[in-house]
């Protein structure tokens, strides 16, 4: 699909990493972590290419390149990389922005020089054929009566 607008299409997110998601010793923070927020800009990329949550089929690969630490901050970017007639795939990447710095104060914190990438995936997702989109609905976000 050559030309489509969808594709390409980059959503990103930040969220600072509470310390109580810290997992491991260090405040070293589990994996799942990240996954729940590529999930979390796969439902927002769906939404802005179909109108639709989409559901997450599959990862193809996820690379854990880097340690995510309480007290980070991360960026989460989608990006659509290819668009079938249901599925959609994306890539994915989370970077460390900043990081806390507990030797100096307990509150200390600073922005990276250069984000870190600590993991990058590939995964599909699914969205419901076009004509079941919006059936039932008055316009997007209202249900009709």
């Amino acid at each position: 699909m050559n030309g489509d607008p969808r594709l390409g299409l980059t959503v990103t997110h930040r969220r600072y990493v509470p310390y109580s998601h810290a997992h491991y010793g260090g405040n070293l923070v589990d994996g799942a972590y990240v996954l729940g927020l590529f999930g979390d800009v796969a439902t927002e990329a769906c939404i802005r290419t179909d109108g639709d949550e989409g559901l997450f089929a599959s990862y193809s690969d996820v690379q854990f390149q880097a340690p995510v630490i309480a007290g980070d901050v991360l960026e989460v970017s989608a990006t659509v990389t290819r668009v079938g007639t249901r599925s959609r795939d994306i890539s994915f990447e989370a970077r460390v922005v900043c990081r806390a710095q507990p030797d100096r104060s307990p509150s200390a914190a600073s922005v990276l020089p250069e984000p870190v990438v600590a993991v990058s995936a590939t995964g599909t997702v699914v969205v419901p054929p076009p004509d079941l989109k919006f059936a039932g609905r008055d316009h997007v976000g209202s249900v009709g009566a």
